[in-house]
């Protein structure tokens, strides 16, 4: 893998974490009665915890092209209210019926499974209002092609998608090209859009748009087998959820399918790769360099 050190993302990542937390807040609907419950519930799975990989690359890739901040910050704030409302989802008994998120219990587990599944749609719907205000771009075409974008990355051709495949898989084995396909729905289409949102922000087309594309992809998947080598080789403890559950759950995985070791290596060649093409943004990609490099060793 290429020398690029992950120490600077580690730092800029733990930095990160307070301010895109508090910008969470600030849009968070504000109680008038009795809705006070599915608010507090909202506000206990944004405040779990977590890398905040998402909206960081985001607020990274806006800085590529000097993308106002608090525009930044307003798509990274709405795609971390998707990603958790996909958490909060993906935990619930009739998807991966997970106890253990982020090292604490599940939505569904600290509330009722009821109060997590409407605690998720209003997360969903919340990063699209965020999305479509005015205070994220002036521009109307800007915002329409951002929810256009985001709306395509968590759909029944993506997010949600990956999960149907996911699910499918656990009662029938996959091979190495349906698992990438799989992964990149399920995972790598809300990372894309990650990087993505700043070109769109920008109003950039042509080869940086591609290569934050393509950087974001071959993350994506890098980042999902890590995933699945911390499910067989991590601790619950460490790693923040249920260790183990894919592999007792019968889940096709980049693991099961090539070996630890092979999907070891396809990671490192992926990172690899992803370092290379940041090269388009000479020295102005380190943290995102960085970044690539943080995904292939982080323990969690």
């Amino acid at each position: 893998m290429s020398e690029c050190h992950s120490e600077l993302a580690q730092k800029s990542l733990k930095d990160f974490a307070s301010t895109i937390e508090d910008k969470m807040l600030s849009l968070l609907p504000k109680p008038d009665g009795m809705e006070e419950r599915v608010i507090d519930a909202m506000r206990y799975a944004l405040l779990a915890g977590g890398k905040r990989m998402r909206p960081f690359m985001l607020v990274e890739a806006a800085k590529l092209f000097s993308i106002d901040d608090e525009s930044a910050m307003r798509v990274a704030a709405a795609t971390e209210c998707i990603h958790t409302y996909s958490l909060i989802h993906d935990d619930l008994p009739a998807m991966d019926d997970d106890d253990l998120r982020r090292g604490k219990p599940t939505t569904h587990i600290k509330y009722d499974e009821a109060t997590a599944i409407l605690a998720g749609d209003a997360l969903l719907t919340l990063g699209f209002e965020i999305l479509a205000s005015e205070k994220t771009h002036p521009d109307p075409t800007v915002r329409c092609e951002l929810v256009t974008s985001l709306s395509r990355a968590i759909g029944a051709k993506g997010m949600v998608g990956g999960q149907m495949i996911d699910l499918i898989a656990e009662n029938q084995s996959l091979q190495h090209d349906e698992i990438s396909r799989m992964q990149h729905m399920k995972t790598g289409e809300l990372i894309v859009f990650s990087c993505e949102a700043a070109a769109i922000l920008a109003k950039v087309e042509g080869e940086k748009r591609d290569a934050l594309v393509q950087y974001a992809e071959k993350i994506g998947l890098a980042f999902q087998i890590v995933d699945d080598l911390l499910d067989i080789e991590g601790c619950s403890t460490k790693i923040g959820k249920t260790a183990g559950k894919d592999v007792e759950a019968g889940k096709a995985t980049f693991v099961s399918v090539l070996g630890a070791d092979k999907a070891r290596l396809l990671a490192d060649e992926l990172i690899d790769e992803a370092i290379q093409i940041m090269d388009v943004f000479d020295d102005n990609a380190d943290v995102l360099k960085s970044l690539a490099a943080f995904v292939i060793k982080r323990a969690h």
